[in-house]
């Protein structure tokens, strides 16, 4: 069973639950898919034995074949392709965004002159490693580049069907996360009883239901703000699966690292019940589509 656990804005405490539900269970695959800014490995601690660099493929132009027809620039969708054709006497010339590229090989294929071809452009690494009982893998996007899905794709690769998976997702509702929730079985959203918390929730349930995710809460500082996310949550029939409490004692465990499920016997517990819920929302809303297929 692949679990996401996301959230639609940052500092709701989604690592915070994602790694903890981990540390609970044991012996799953923690799959770390925030590749802009991972931190699930400062809690995890794992022995990482493994870098590999993640590459895609973007276009390089051959110069002597090109003929400046422009036809390249065309079919790009993303405009990562400009052609400057030749002008009285002067050469023309083409420039390649290789940023904005989404190898698609659009470009490469279309080219009636056979002047382009694809070359590997290096955006960031992925590691991979154990953290005691628990298999480990997230990526590191270089600094300065613009999209984050084609490494949250290699990063995904390692994502063993035959293992409990925790996916930690990037925040919002954006295309890194859509990339990071494809293929879940579930996804738990981290929320706050704030406006912004509600705003933000909305959105991510939207998106999940477009997706057709199943999906449940976990109302962190849950006293807190107001009760519009209960509210909201119960008209919608999402079930809020745990509340944690502000709690100076877990705020100071985070501060040095610690994580609440090894210090404390209650949480441990609470979180090995979080996956019990989870699973039989799961299992109820698969049969409620069964019969309404068979309907």
């Amino acid at each position: 069973m692949i679990v996401s656990v996301a959230s639609g804005k940052g500092g709701t405490g989604k690592t915070t639950v994602a790694v903890n539900l981990a540390l609970a269970l044991g012996d799953v695959q923690f799959i770390d898919c925030d590749v802009e800014e991972p931190n699930a490995h400062l809690f995890l601690k794992p022995d990482l034995t493994e870098k590999t660099p993640a590459r895609v493929m973007v276009p390089e132009i051959i110069e002597e074949r090109c003929t400046y027809c422009g036809k390249c620039a065309e079919v790009c969708a993303f405009n990562s392709i400009a052609v400057i054709p030749p002008n009285a006497g002067t050469k023309g010339g083409v420039l390649v965004f290789s940023n904005l590229c989404h190898s698609c090989g659009a470009c490469s294929l279309l080219c009636p002159e056979g002047a382009i071809r694809e070359v590997h452009r290096e955006i960031g690494v992925v590691e991979t490693g154990q953290a005691g009982s628990i298999r480990f893998a997230h990526g590191r996007l270089h600094v300065g580049e613009a999209m984050s899905p084609p490494l949250i794709r290699q990063v995904k690769r390692h994502i063993d069907r035959t293992r409990t998976t925790i996916i930690d997702a990037p925040p919002g509702t954006s295309c890194p996360v859509i990339n990071a929730l494809d293929g879940s079985d579930y996804c738990l959203l981290v929320t706050e009883p704030t406006p912004f918390g509600l705003n933000d929730l909305v959105l991510a349930v939207e998106v999940l239901r477009v997706m057709k995710i199943p999906h449940g809460l976990v109302i962190n500082r849950c006293d807190i703000g107001d009760d519009r996310v209960e509210t909201y949550a119960r008209e919608n029939a999402i079930p809020v699966l745990m509340r944690i409490p502000f709690d100076r004692v877990i705020a100071e465990f985070y501060s040095r690292g610690i994580n609440i499920v090894e210090k404390n016997r209650d949480y441990a517990e609470k979180f090995r019940t979080l996956f019990k819920d989870i699973r039989n929302h799961y299992e109820t809303d698969r049969n409620h589509q069964r019969k309404r297929g068979h309907g």
